[in-house]
């Protein structure tokens, strides 16, 4: 400590004097960003990083744009539900008043006389009786064909009322679906373009070549299959498992839910949908359409889940290996589970 304080007391002068303003110029141009060299800058990320969390990004939009499409198609069915309906109101409607029109047109007829008057001047006073009673039961009639009529005006404007609703819900869910489909757009796009400035050999980490993942022999695969097969816990889960297997080189396509291109969730809704099980379209409904598993639980069939946001689905197929559509750079292909972030997994049947 003595030394330490008497090297701090020394004069500053010649050599010595030098050297501490170079330090010092030397960090004035560091903290300036003159000199680069003095610190190192911060490693940029992989180049395959950039383009993975572009589609993940992607993706994220693309199961939203899922939900969105739903929600629009249930709300079109509900309009044109209601538009039927409505026609089919309108049409007892016209029928009713053509019926009272007619029930008007005779009453306006045979209006001119007193009823007394008309039964003193009949020649057959039973048959007027008669026909003023018949004459009564219509007129009972024509009031209950009047609350009928205003009955089915209720409704058709009840039907109308709903109608507007759901053309309200559509557009928004249309322009909802605008604004998801803008922003997967600008992501693949972006991806693309990532990919374009990559070298051959980092383009391959991500595409993975030649898909020697996914592009297996024919006999291998139909070993691999017999063998998930035989372990998957029921007849459609192995049905589902087959399908997966039959699609793999298949291309990714957002939005496509087979039969020839997929997005993730719309593979497994394809593969389970072949074994007559029907799925919710998007991740986020998916992961609840049946019994959480644990991983140490996962048999052939079970949906597999990643990341934080369930954003992504593959179907398992055994011995940590599962069937998922990657992304637009990558087709259908065998994986393994642990590639992703695991976020949780569904036993559907």
């Amino acid at each position: 400590m003595a030394a330490h304080r008497r090297s701090r007391q020394r004069p500053v002068g010649g050599t010595t004097a030098r050297a501490a303003v170079t330090v010092v110029l030397a960090g004035t141009a560091t903290a300036a960003g003159f000199d680069g060299a003095a610190h190192a800058a911060p490693r940029p990320a992989p180049a395959g990083a950039d383009v993975d969390r572009l589609y993940r990004e992607a993706e994220v939009a693309t199961e939203k744009y899922n939900g969105a499409k739903e929600r629009a198609d249930s709300a079109r069915e509900r309009l044109r539900d209601l538009q039927d309906e409505t026609a089919r109101a309108q049409a007892r409607l016209n029928k009713a008043r053509e019926a009272l029109g007619t029930v008007a047109a005779a009453q306006y007829r045979a209006g001119g006389l007193d009823p007394a008057l008309r039964l003193m001047l009949s020649d057959d006073p039973d048959a007027y009786l008669d026909g003023a009673a018949l004459a009564e039961r219509a007129g009972s009639r024509h009031h209950a064909e009047l609350g009928r009529v205003r009955a089915q005006l209720r409704e058709i404007e009840k039907l109308r009322g709903a109608a507007r609703v759901e053309v309200k819900t559509l557009t928004t869910r249309r322009a909802e679906l605008g604004r998801h489909r803008r922003t997967i757009t600008e992501k693949l796009s972006a991806a693309r373009q990532a990919l374009s400035r990559m070298s051959p050999e980092e383009r391959a980490g991500i595409t993975g070549g030649t898909g020697r993942t996914a592009a297996r022999s024919a006999g291998g695969r139909a070993r691999d299959t017999a063998l998930f097969l035989s372990q998957a816990p029921n007849a459609r889960a192995a049905q589902a498992v087959a399908y997966a297997h039959q699609k793999l080189g298949s291309p990714y396509v957002w939005g496509a839910t087979g039969p020839d291109a997929f997005d993730c969730s719309g593979l497994v809704l394809a593969a389970y949908r072949s074994a007559g099980v029907s799925l919710p379209r998007t991740t986020y409904a998916q992961i609840d359409a049946g019994r959480r598993v644990t991983r140490s639980e996962l048999l052939p069939g079970d949906l597999v889940f990643f990341y934080s946001g369930i954003s992504h689905v593959g179907l398992y197929i055994g011995n940590g290996q599962m069937i998922h559509a990657p992304n637009p750079s990558a087709p259908v292909r065998v994986a393994p589970v642990d590639q992703m972030p695991f976020a949780g997994a569904t036993r559907v049947v």
